[in-house]
């Protein structure tokens, strides 16, 4: 009897054992499960978050590779000029005469050519000083050149350097044909141990968001006389660009043929005068210090704004009329510097 009742409580102990066992390893295994969830739950997340996360878009100028600022010839058999459509500004501003020449700043120019490059003036310094670039010019004027020399500009004067750097083709007549070579300039850049790169942000604050002038006037055309020509651009509204004419012609590349087109235009208005340099020659200086009037116009509007630079070298800071630093779309910006009394008209 006492042997049965062992039995029967070994059976009972060894069942128990069992049980207890099984709910071990039951509550082990759903612990791994949530582990498992927790887990994969976490993966996911991570896996949503990279998904999510987006480059913040950067303008077409970004980098901090120094700007190439060339003096470009703008009359006569300079026309077509070469690689103004690759140009991140292009500034154009009277010279003696009435006549007007440009100053194409380029950020990293994927062109092979510019030109033609034509001779310095002082306020085409004062840009190429606060785009802090490397200088371009084929000679000067006396003033220009000394200015170059006291500031020590890095520069590439076509007057001393190869032939290699600055070429005449032979589609046009001189002095309206020297052509930069954008490899052999960098070249000598290099050569020269000039300095490649810049602290300094871009003078415009271009944003990649789409910039829309809501409170702005019509701006489909926009007509600039200037002494001698008319500049118009023509506002096409499938390419959100602007087309640039003078003198009702379709202006156009050398190189490529491709009309001549931007999507931002800056007008300012400043004093210029016939200075005393080279008596005869009708030298002009500009007054581009202080807050100066101006309009940016953009996607066929136009609005007023305050031009403001506060020296030679520093930055011209583009504000409204609330004292903010305009957003200037993501493409490239024609500025053009006309006298205090000129009538600009919109469309």
């Amino acid at each position: 009897m006492k042997t049965k009742i062992l039995v029967a409580i070994l059976i009972i102990v060894v069942i128990a054992l069992g049980v207890l066992f099984g709910l071990k390893m039951y509550t082990k295994n759903e612990e791994n499960n949530a582990n498992v969830e927790v887990a994969e739950d976490e993966e996911s997340v991570l896996t949503v978050n990279l998904e999510e996360k987006e480059e913040i878009p950067q303008s077409k100028y970004s980098g901090d590779k120094r700007t190439l600022a060339v003096v470009i010839d703008n009359v006569g058999e300079a026309i077509p000029q070469a690689g103004l459509n690759d140009a991140m500004i292009v500034y154009e501003a009277i010279v003696e005469g009435g006549l007007t020449r440009l100053l194409a700043v380029f950020k990293d120019p994927q062109v092979e050519t510019i030109g033609p490059a034509r001779s310095a003036r002082p306020y085409f310094i004062d840009y190429a000083l606060e785009n802090d670039s490397i200088f371009a010019h084929y000679g000067g004027s006396p003033k220009a050149l000394k200015e170059v020399e006291q500031l020590n500009m890095d520069n590439i004067n076509g007057i001393v350097v190869s032939s290699k750097i600055y070429w005449r083709t032979n589609k046009k007549s001189a002095p309206h044909n020297a052509m930069l070579s954008v490899e052999e300039a960098w070249n000598y850049v290099k050569n020269q141990n000039y300095r490649p790169t810049t602290t300094k942000r871009n003078v415009l604050n271009y944003v990649t968001n789409e910039v829309n002038l809501e409170e702005g006037e019509s701006a489909s055309s926009v007509t600039i006389p200037y002494p001698k020509d008319k500049v118009q651009f023509q506002y096409n509204e499938q390419t959100k660009l602007y087309e640039r004419l003078v003198n009702g012609a379709v202006r156009k590349d050398f190189t490529t043929g491709e009309s001549l087109t931007t999507k931002n235009i800056i007008i300012t208005f400043a004093k210029n005068y016939t200075t005393n340099e080279e008596n005869g020659y009708g030298r002009q200086a500009i007054e581009n210090i202080g807050s100066l009037d101006g309009y940016y116009i953009t996607n066929g509007k136009a609005e007023k704004i305050k031009c403001e630079k506060k020296s030679r070298s520093t930055a011209t800071v583009y504000k409204d009329l609330n004292g903010e630093e305009i957003e200037v779309n993501d493409g490239n910006t024609y500025i053009q510097i006309v006298p205090l009394n000129t009538n600009i008209e919109f469309a």
